[in-house]
């Protein structure tokens, strides 16, 4: 869409959400037409399916809901780009994801929003766990969103900070079909990432390949990191108060490079952008190795805008926007990833599975091109590409409960 169409879209969207009450609603997948009806699926014959479950919390996932469910839970502290803006107001945005969810990947998702005043709802969010198959964290700032998703790792189902990983994983495929484009050695790299929040943390770590055997992915061996505060470095004051950042700061900039963002570009293969609009300029761009990257995925102004990027010398641009070409979106990444979770009944999804993911997503496109290193957000069958790959890397990862 153009800048000019902003204010006609909201205004539409407004209508829409006030004819419709909202984007999605529950409906009964058995009859109810009859007593015998009402006997079976309530009382007296649902008790008998309780007794089972009772005596055997697997069986949860063969008579319930749960197998197909997920909940969508946030904190309202970080919401698109209008920050935070509590429980309710995130409300429109969970049911969104819950529509895409129910479209893309055939799952029954559910908003689960918490008033942002909610300083630690943890506790909360694994009383809820029985009911769902897995969790989408979504829309809660870092580092809290660190902290919540590192305590639910036990709770026995998949829990996913979207913002964070669906995030990365596009990004990942994105690079590894950016780098058959332009003919790049991926382990060669030099990465500059703007943005040491959540999806820059997130993308880093995925980056990085941290934990991978060398046949599933090469490590980046060479990525800076910028915040607003310049590059991050081990030497920086302050990042002891971060745990976050120390870590990247510990994993990332090995040669102590120090400066501005300006600096971090001189001489690198690619920068991504997770941050804020307009703070790249053509000239910095410029000061890139030949054919440079540019992922530049600030909404819904980019970092750098792609025609000035491409006049720069920008080999491949990529924004998170749907208007521009090469589209980096975690709609890509979250539906098959859940899916296979869910398929493979995956007690968590780990490292192995994201990388899968990513690799799907790449594979998906057969002839990358310049302008085309990614699949459409609507092709439906980009979903369950990436969800047999997720199924298997859960399997031959020792995640999953079924295996078939």
């Amino acid at each position: 869409m153009k800048e000019k169409d902003t204010g006609d879209i909201y205004q539409e969207s407004l209508a829409l959400h006030e004819k419709y009450r909202g984007k999605i609603e529950i409906r009964p997948k058995v009859p109810v037409g009859t007593r015998h009806d009402l006997a079976m699926a309530y009382t007296p014959g649902v008790a008998e399916v309780c007794r089972a479950i009772h005596r055997d919390r697997d069986l949860a996932w063969r008579y319930t809901l749960k197998g197909n469910t997920v909940a969508i839970v946030s904190d309202g502290s970080a919401v698109l780009g209008l920050g935070n803006i509590g429980g309710y107001a995130a409300i429109p945005v969970m049911e969104g994801k819950a529509l895409l969810f129910k479209k893309f990947a055939g799952i029954d998702a559910f908003p689960i929003c918490f008033e942002s005043y909610h300083t630690d709802f943890v506790d909360e969010v694994r009383n809820i766990a029985p009911v769902f198959g897995g969790i989408n964290l979504e829309d809660i700032a870092a580092p809290k969103c660190f902290e919540v998703e590192e305590a639910l790792q036990d709770i026995g189902i998949p829990v996913m900070h979207d913002d964070q990983h669906g995030t990365a994983i596009t990004v990942l495929a994105a690079l590894l079909n950016a780098c058959r484009v332009t003919r790049k050695d991926f382990g060669d790299l030099r990465i500059v990432v703007s943005g040491a929040g959540a999806a820059g943390y997130a993308i880093v770590r995925l980056l990085g390949c941290i934990g991978y055997s060398p046949d599933v992915c090469q490590k980046v061996k060479d990525i800076i990191v910028c915040d607003t505060q310049g590059i991050i470095h081990r030497d920086r004051k302050g990042l002891y108060a971060n745990k976050y950042k120390f870590i990247l700061a510990d994993e990332t900039n090995h040669g102590g490079r120090t400066g501005v963002l300006a600096d971090a570009l001189e001489g690198s293969d690619v920068f991504i952008g997770v941050s804020a609009p307009g703070i790249v300029t053509g000239e910095m761009i410029r000061s890139m190795n030949d054919e440079p990257i540019v992922f530049a995925m600030a909404n819904p102004v980019p970092e750098i805008m792609p025609d000035e990027a491409a006049a720069a010398g920008a080999a491949v641009v990529g924004t998170g926007r749907s208007d521009f070409k090469n589209q980096i979106n975690n709609a890509l990444a979250f539906p098959g990833v859940f899916r296979g979770a869910l398929d493979a009944r995956a007690v968590r999804i780990n490292d192995d599975m994201k990388v899968a993911a990513a690799h799907a997503l790449a594979g998906y496109v057969a002839r990358p091109n310049r302008e085309h290193v990614m699949p459409a957000v609507l092709d439906r069958k980009v979903v369950r590409t990436v969800a047999e790959a997720v199924r298997k890397a859960a399997v031959a990862s020792g995640t999953a409960r079924e295996t078939g």
